[in-house]
């Protein structure tokens, strides 16, 4: 899954200042690497004065925007690499299937980074990320216990209750269908859900996201099931489902799905809402829906690389023990989640299961980006899977794509 170009530009921004006439010691610099656009650009400096004020140091706050997910994950890969082996020249990674550049990382790794929780599995059992210090959050308790139970892992990167935390979510949406309003017009009816994608008119229209957890988990929940589903053989009419779906397919592509769409090639597109909400403030023929049997809900988590200094265990609840932990408690204040949320088209988890009549009033009228309590329900965190069950979801891709049945 590649969520890549988001909406505010401040990439390489540093900020270095304090309170004027402070006289508290200097601290040691944050540093923070952000997804582009997740943090909005008034943010950091509320940070540095709110945090000045708490500690009584003066704060300088590294904050550096990088454009993709997948690039801050080989980042995490190259500093572990460093750690390792100091001498070695980083390697620039490949990966089949796209086109990867990224700036060589600064050898010394940041204190925390953006990674999305499609990556989080991976990189811990790759050892790129350390645990977290929960008790030192003041608002860690507001966060509702979905979100919660999402980065409770094993050693492995798989789900457990009484699990390490391992990230700390920020902000999250979901999977939409995009449709072009002339084209459905013509059409006289609009889609609602996942089964519009199997109707006859739109053979040849859809443009997909290049990825079989997204097109099979939305294919699963059409008939009935979990995206997670952990055998696939269990469902018997998902083979020709599939391939009846690929039927219907103009274009796959994770990245450049919404081109087709906007050229009127094709009329209907799935992708994620970080990407087709700002696509409709500037093209009015361009809507969207969450499907009303539910849809898959992606999140952008905190994490901190391996190779930074450890973080200890002896803080006690509410406690601020680093600035690591005042930059996560501060994403989760109350005012800070709803400028967040209004800001970058997606919301803060803080205020996923709030009252919504509590809520500004611009969020309150935003249900693309912040579905009903009873939507919500009925949509998923993609959990990891077991490496059997991933090589199944890659054997029916396959199928799929080659459009054969197994």
């Amino acid at each position: 899954m590649r969520r890549r170009e988001f909406l505010i530009t401040t990439t390489g921004l540093l900020l270095q200042q304090g309170l004027s006439g402070c006289q508290a010691s200097v601290t040691a610099p944050l540093t923070v690497q952000a997804l582009k656009g997740s943090i909005p650009p008034q943010l950091p400096d509320r940070f540095v004065r709110h945090t000045t004020e708490l500690l009584n140091q003066r704060l300088r706050l590294q904050l550096t925007a990088i454009p993709q997910l997948d690039t801050l994950f080989r980042q995490l890969q190259q500093w572990q690499g460093q750690a390792q082996n100091p001498q070695a020249e980083p390697e620039q990674p490949s990966s089949p299937g796209f086109d990867f550049r990224m700036q060589r990382p600064d050898p010394k790794p940041a204190d925390l980074v953006t990674l999305g929780d499609y990556w989080l599995a991976a990189a811990i059992r790759q050892g790129l990320i350390q645990p977290l210090q929960p008790q030192s959050w003041s608002h860690w308790a507001q966060v509702p216990e979905q979100w919660q139970a999402l980065v409770r892992r094993d050693r492995q990167g798989m789900l457990r209750a009484d699990g390490e935390v391992w990230a700390a979510p920020y902000r999250w949406g979901t999977t939409l269908i995009a449709y072009r309003e002339d084209a459905f017009r013509r059409l006289g009816w609009e889609p609602t859900d996942w089964e519009a994608l199997w109707r006859s008119e739109l053979r040849h229209r859809l443009s997909l996201p290049d990825q079989p957890r997204e097109v099979i988990g939305l294919t699963l929940k059409h008939l009935g099931h979990s995206y997670n589903t952990a055998d696939l053989d269990t469902i018997s009419d998902l083979r020709s489902t599939l391939q009846a779906l690929h039927q219907q397919v103009k274009f796959y592509s994770s990245d450049t799905y919404l081109q087709p769409l906007l050229l009127g090639d094709t009329w209907l597109a799935v992708g994620w809402s970080n990407e087709i909400l700002p696509l409709l403030a500037y093209n009015r023929g361009i809507r969207a829906v969450i499907p009303r049997s539910g849809t898959a809900l992606w999140n952008d988590v905190w994490v901190r690389p391996a190779s930074a200094p450890a973080l200890t265990d002896n803080a006690t609840p509410n406690q601020l023990l680093t600035l690591t932990d005042a930059w996560i408690d501060f994403c989760w204040d109350s005012a800070v989640a709803a400028q967040l949320s209004l800001i970058t088209r997606a919301a803060s988890p803080i205020i996923a299961t709030r009252d919504r009549a509590q809520l500004p009033e611009k969020l309150q009228q935003r249900s693309l980006e912040l579905p009903e309590p009873d939507l919500l329900q009925r949509c998923e965190f993609l959990q990891p899977l077991a490496s059997e069950t991933l090589t199944q979801y890659q054997q029916y891709w396959l199928e799929m794509r080659q459009g054969t049945v197994g």
